[in-house]
């Protein structure tokens, strides 16, 4: 069987950008007296949304956070992108290659993942075919942004494949119905173990291999 349609997270898989959101968010946290760890960050908050990382933030520390908390993060993040950000060594090349079609589901906020593309010279690759979770009720684990991209692709989900990081994202693309695999390059991953019982890669010269072993008959 032949995948009809291939969905990227963005943080950690397009973009190496995991590991300057968690050192801006552990920054400014540090500002307000709350003390967090890049381990606590990767083990907590990866691949969830900004209000459910705002919400945990707030039940682990017992601390209210300011009005602008999110406001001012994501202004720090950008500012970070815009000297610091790149994408996940070869992705592009990849891309560029790849001969069918794909599309982004992420958790980031519309903007951020515009500006993300942007910055990376991707914008014009993925066109329209960036879904966020601001258009689903709820975000990963559940399925729900999953199943709305491929709806609005046109793709049955038993013949989509999803490429994900994070182990809310990993969850979600299961609770689909859909194929799924571990992108591992990502810096904010680097020395971690890969997930037990999924197919995990951290290069992406090795999709086109991985992708004939799961199509074959």
């Amino acid at each position: 069987m032949r995948f009809d349609l291939i969905i990227f997270d963005c943080d950690g898989v397009i973009a190496d950008s995991e590991i300057l959101s968690a050192q801006v968010l552990i920054a400014q946290l540090a500002d307000l007296g709350i003390a967090m760890t890049l381990e606590d960050v990767r083990r907590d908050f990866l691949g969830r949304s900004f209000p459910t990382v705002a919400a945990g933030i707030r039940a682990r520390s017992g601390h209210p956070l300011p009005d602008d908390f999110e406001s001012s993060y994501r202004a720090r993040l950008l500012e970070r992108f815009e000297t610091d950000l790149k994408e996940t060594p070869g992705f592009s090349a990849m891309l560029a290659g790849l001969g069918r079609r794909f599309c982004v589901a992420t958790s980031s906020s519309p903007p951020r993942v515009a500006r993300t593309l942007a910055v990376l010279g991707l914008s014009d690759a993925f066109g329209a075919h960036v879904f966020t979770a601001s258009e689903v009720a709820r975000g990963k684990p559940a399925p729900d942004l999953f199943l709305h991209a491929a709806a609005r692709m046109q793709a049955s989900p038993d013949r989509v494949l999803v490429i994900e990081d994070s182990p809310p994202g990993l969850q979600a693309a299961r609770a689909a119905g859909m194929a799924v695999l571990h992108y591992g390059g990502g810096a904010h991953l680097a020395g971690v173990a890969p997930p037990e019982g999924i197919c995990s890669f951290s290069d992406w010269t090795a999709l086109d291999t991985i992708l004939a072993q799961l199509e074959a008959p």
